[in-house]
């Protein structure tokens, strides 16, 4: 493995400024995801239990953001100029991005290809290299990525660590020029700490509870379908998913029961014999969502197997004050509490830490923009969930606990360059008002610049 010294002269050197340099890159990493895509299928389904569709939307995540960069690189990459001053006249300024150097890539479990590899994309793009480091809890898929980078890659661009925590620390503790985490809130606070200590700046996609709001006038049977299918996709292990739903007390028996329809038409009588719903990634998380659920009120489902790391997609009444609402759920599980309105809802959502998303059901175009006033999230969508994350173009990241920095884009390109201002002047009109002797030149230039 080449040394971290080797990875970033290859960028201080210039060698990756090129445009030629950087689609090729992405080229390799378009061959690779294919080479996987297959291979895949059966390391998701070993580690998450994942069905073969949503090992493909893995897939897709990372070639959606691929076409997007190698269509719109050209772009990314040209001058972007700056108005002058007339008082700095004559001359030119521009802003142009430039790569950091090498970027570390600390990559989580429950979308371990994508999340690992989309900012992959973003870093090749800007003319970076990379360190990545798969999640531990992930096996199947660290193997897998680990036999195939290097047959994609040379080892002064892309290289790959595996390992447990330790692994993590210490290439924290070297100097690498940006750190990119996905994970939980807890673990990206310890992330920047280290990070801090070496003035490493550092993008962090994390988490937090994304509230779902449902409103009178929502289509019922549509709303309920696509909040079940955000919850429970994945088992519930996405950051993104709805992490509890404030619902009006004309909604919440109607809802209840659809959802509950909903979850039997996705699943059938017994999910645990579903194809098309996963498992937990490790015996850890499941004796943290059951011992959340001991003394929770279950609604429907409830049903769980240790050895499986199963638990069936479960409703439960939401105690606002219960462990269920303490903590990011990351699990099958969907807390329903009773609001009265949609202003009570945002009252709630604004006494908590600020979400990853937020979702609105409503047909009111009045609702929707008072969500946009009186809230801050990372992203909002409505009348769906999850759907946003999915857009290569639309920035993605969140705000506060949830998050610092943004990815997906151009958005990303930018967070993972450098934009260094540039100005270039003449040599002619050296005009001696600007040196020494003064004299009483302050009130001539007082009133220029009134």
């Amino acid at each position: 493995m080449a040394p971290l010294s080797a990875m970033q002269q290859l960028v201080q050197q210039g060698h990756t400024r090129p445009l030629n340099w950087r689609l090729e890159q992405l080229g390799r990493l378009e061959a690779l995801v294919a080479e996987l895509s297959e291979p895949l299928e059966a390391a998701l389904a070993a580690d998450l239990g994942k069905p073969a569709l949503e090992a493909f939307f893995e897939v897709a995540g990372i070639t959606g953001e691929l076409k997007l960069a190698k269509r719109q690189l050209r772009r990314w990459m040209a001058p972007k100029p700056v108005p002058l001053p007339a008082a700095q006249r004559p001359g030119r300024t521009w802003v142009q991005c430039e790569p950091l150097g090498t970027v570390l890539i600390l990559g989580p479990w429950n979308y371990p290809f994508m999340l690992l590899l989309r900012p992959l994309v973003t870093a090749l793009a800007a003319g970076n290299t990379a360190m990545l480091k798969p999640s531990e809890h992930a096996p199947a898929v660290a193997d897998l990525l680990a036999q195939a980078v290097p047959r994609h890659f040379e080892p002064e661009v892309v290289q790959l660590q595996q390992g447990g925590a330790e692994t993590a620390q210490a290439l924290l503790q070297q100097p690498f020029d940006h750190v990119f985490f996905t994970g939980g809130t807890a673990i990206g606070r310890k992330v920047m700490q280290t990070a801090a200590q070496q003035l490493m700046p550092v993008t962090l996609e994390l988490g937090g509870k994304s509230p779902c709001i449902v409103l009178d006038d929502a289509d019922l049977q549509v709303s309920a379908r696509r909040i079940a299918w955000g919850r429970f996709l994945n088992s519930g292990q996405s950051c993104v998913a709805p992490d509890y739903v404030l619902v009006t007390p004309a909604m919440r028996q109607p809802l209840e029961a659809a959802l509950g329809e909903a979850i039997d038409q996705f699943y059938g009588p017994d999910p645990r014999q579903s194809e098309d719903f996963g498992r937990l990634v490790n015996t850890a998380q499941f004796d943290r969502l059951d011992g959340l659920l001991q003394n929770a009120t279950v609604l429907k489902g409830g049903e769980r197997d240790r050895e499986q790391r199963y638990i069936a997609p479960t409703l439960v009444d939401g105690d606002p004050e219960g462990g269920l609402m303490q903590e990011e759920i990351f699990g099958p599980v969907l807390p329903l509490l009773t609001v009265e309105g949609l202003e009570e809802a945002l009252a709630f959502i604004r006494a908590r830490a600020k979400p990853l998303a937020l979702y609105l059901f409503s047909r009111d175009k009045q609702a929707r923009q008072r969500v946009l006033q009186a809230s801050q999230s990372g992203g909002v969508v409505f009348n769906d969930v999850i759907v946003h994350a999915g857009v290569p173009g639309l920035p993605f990241g969140g705000v506060g606990p949830s998050g610092i920095g943004r990815c997906h884009g151009e958005t990303g390109f930018i967070g993972l360059s450098n934009q260094r201002a540039v100005m270039e002047r003449p040599f002619a009109l050296d005009l001696a008002w600007r040196y020494p002797p003064y004299g009483n030149r302050l009130s001539l230039l007082r009133r220029l610049l009134s």
